[in-house]
């Protein structure tokens, strides 16, 4: 058999995490725990932005970390689904709704603007923040290279693009007990680190690094597993995907393979994370990838820029 083309399909995407805003914080463990590591890493970066774009901001959470790490910083909250938003920003008026470690964001705390709005075309001016954060985001971008451009062209001069998203082996369990099941893709695609990094240096960035770790969950059975990724939003958003529900049998069939895979009476998932950050540079190239070379003439005992 051949198998169908498969596209990230946008639409199902925003309705996706739309219908799973209201519930999300309470099943996003893996995508919170990822968010604390990726503020780990901006410790040992040398950099005070005045503007922060949080790109996929889902409902939120990274925002207090944010607002803690760099509290002078005017925050951008930009994420594709509207519910997501909406979430957002009940959180940061909440007198309540974070972890009690969190500081909350408050009326006195700098300002937060809200934008709904596709990371692939960033509503934002050339050179209009410091840093960009994204946290678990970038694996529903359909045209990564894409997206890193827009990012750069919105980060000034020396700033700063940080980052996780999944890889490859994301979800390996499942994928080993969908393989010739039928043609239908079941599991998102994920990019490989290293094409990450090619694309950042295409994009016009500099000095990427990347960092990659396994992460693995349990489950008592396949359907805890899949009702959780259903609740955060991640269930197949493929063009090409099957258009209904399996039957029975092949129900039964999936579940039998992926009992299989069965360790100390729970069964696996894994989730290969991606940490990576890159620096906008000078930015002496301009979007089409033409150098910008500056030279000075000189005229008598002046010069003149052109």
């Amino acid at each position: 058999m051949t198998a169908k083309p498969l596209g990230m399909n946008k639409q199902a995407i925003r309705a996706a995490f739309d219908r799973a805003a209201a519930g999300y914080d309470t099943a996003a463990l893996l995508q919170q725990e990822v968010a604390r590591r990726l503020d780990e890493r901006l410790e040992v970066m040398k950099i005070e932005p005045e503007r922060i774009l949080d790109a996929g901001c889902g409902t939120g959470y990274a925002l207090p970390l944010l607002r803690a790490r760099y509290p002078k910083a005017r925050l951008i909250a930009l994420d594709l689904a509207l519910g997501m938003l909406r979430q957002a920003r009940v959180h940061a008026g909440a007198a309540s709704g974070w972890p009690n470690w969190l500081p909350r964001l408050t009326p006195h705390s700098s300002p937060l603007t809200l934008i709904c709005a596709d990371i692939e075309r960033l509503p934002l001016k050339r050179d209009s923040v410091d840093l960009v954060w994204s946290n678990l985001t970038l694996q529903w971008v359909g045209d990564l290279v894409g997206s890193f451009r827009e990012i750069h062209r919105s980060i000034r001069p020396g700033g700063l693009f940080a980052f996780s998203t999944f890889g490859p082996d994301t979800l390996k369990e499942l994928k080993q007990a969908f393989a010739g099941l039928d043609d239908y893709g079941h599991v998102n695609r994920f990019t490989d680190m290293h094409d990450i990094g090619d694309m950042l240096v295409h994009a016009g960035f500099a000095h990427p690094v990347m960092e990659m770790e396994y992460l693995t969950l349990t489950y008592p059975d396949l359907r805890s597993l899949l009702r959780e990724l259903k609740a955060i939003g991640a269930n197949t958003v493929l063009e090409g995907r099957r258009p209904g529900l399996m039957g029975r049998r092949q129900w039964q069939q999936l579940c039998e393979r992926y009992e299989r895979q069965r360790r100390d009476g729970r069964l696996p998932a894994t989730f290969e994370v991606i940490y990576g950050h890159a620096w906008a540079g000078r930015k002496d190239r301009l979007e089409d990838g033409r150098q910008v070379i500056a030279f000075e003439i000189g005229r008598r005992q002046g010069k003149h820029s052109l």
